[in-house]
């Protein structure tokens, strides 16, 4: 620092405990600009009470977005065929119910015959039971032939009620011997493995894959070492690369009893709303949570801290308008708020803003 600086500072800094020396108990003349400026000065000044709390420590866990399983549909095809058209495209939002594709199967079309043909035998057996009926309560059929009539009925109600559960999977048959696969939820499609003209079959595995997105999991890797912190029901602070300035808020919903045995780490699972569609599945997250250690100690606001030669020192307010340097030795960090081992008491101020000034003032004085 220059000669000349050096003395500029030392003369602002005695203007300003000219004024920390009268407390302001004093009446002020108005015609005086210095005593004008530093009562301005000494009324910028904020404090901040030192207060006397459990120790927190911060945690940052990685992790990552995943679907709620309890939200995600793959379909499989029961039957062989051969894919006529498909309705959807990867990502797309679907509605339950909605066509995804159709398909031309001759197992389908058997299906269908069989369903017309059990359509045909209830007739029948309807017609024979009434019969059966007529002719029993005028004494013409025994007892038996007519629950044999009543069994003939049922049987014939069972297998078209079979056949019809069968084909209801598959949409509603169509004269060109195609159907169609509706939706069997809404959601997006997450995946897709089938296009025009493609062969289907059992063993071809999911077609396609939806899942609803209004609620994800966050799954967040705990180590041993970090265990004895990490407990189900805590709140959690989450961000993302994607959104950086917007914190997402949850709490731990359940945490793994078995270590995964490649990461070698639990799984910490925590449940989202997800109505904004921000978290999508895969992506990375950090998850930060605030865990109380049992020792208590004061503790200050981070601003409060003045770091000169190695040590940490504080400005504390004494009276109105009067300060002393104080030293401390600091116990650890929590984002803003410093925990203090010693030089400090429950309930003193300390001064959150301009203590720089304040300090080389008293240094100098």
């Amino acid at each position: 620092m220059s000669k000349k600086k050096a003395i500029q500072l030392v003369w602002i800094m005695g203007v300003i405990f000219l004024a920390s020396c009268t407390g302001g108990t004093g009446k002020q003349d108005n015609s005086n600009k210095v005593e004008t400026m530093e009562d301005a000065f000494l009324r910028s000044v904020k404090t901040c009470k030192v207060a006397y709390s459990n120790e927190e420590e911060e945690l940052t866990l990685n992790g990552k977005v995943e679907y709620d399983p309890d939200k995600v549909i793959s379909y499989v095809s029961l039957v062989n065929g051969i894919a006529e058209r498909t309705f959807c495209s990867l990502g797309d939002k679907v509605q339950k119910g909605q066509t995804l594709l159709t398909i031309r199967s001759a197992e389908l079309n058997s299906l269908r015959a069989e369903m017309i043909a059990s359509e045909s035998e209830i007739k029948v057996a309807q017609r024979e039971w009434q019969t059966a009926q007529t002719m029993h309560a005028d004494n013409m059929l025994s007892e038996k032939e007519l629950l044999e009539a009543q069994a003939k009925l049922k049987q014939a109600q069972a297998a078209y009620d079979k056949i019809h559960n069968d084909i209801s999977m598959y949409g509603v048959g169509k004269n060109n011997g195609s159907f169609s696969i509706p939706a069997p939820a809404s959601g997006y499609i997450v995946d897709k493995n089938i296009s025009s003209g493609s062969t289907v079959s059992p063993d071809s595995g999911p077609l396609f894959t939806i899942a609803d997105l209004s609620k994800v999991w966050i799954t967040a890797n705990v180590y041993a070492t970090n265990l004895q912190f990490v407990k189900e029901g805590m709140e959690v602070e989450i961000t993302t690369l994607s959104y950086p300035d917007e914190l997402f808020h949850g709490q731990i919903n359940s945490l793994s009893q078995v270590f995964d045995p490649e990461e070698k780490v639990l799984k910490a699972r925590i449940v989202m709303d997800n109505k904004s569609l921000k978290l999508k599945p895969e992506m990375s997250v950090v998850v930060k949570l605030k865990s109380e250690k049992q020792t208590r100690c004061t503790s200050i606001p981070s601003d409060a801290l003045i770091f000169d030669k190695d040590h940490y020192f504080v400005i504390v307010e004494t009276s109105a308008g009067k300060f002393t340097v104080r030293e401390v030795l600091l116990k650890g960090h929590n984002g803003q708020t410093t925990y203090v081992a010693s030089g400090l008491l429950e309930g003193e101020n300390v001064v959150i803003n301009n203590q720089l000034l304040i300090y080389t003032g008293l240094k100098e004085k």
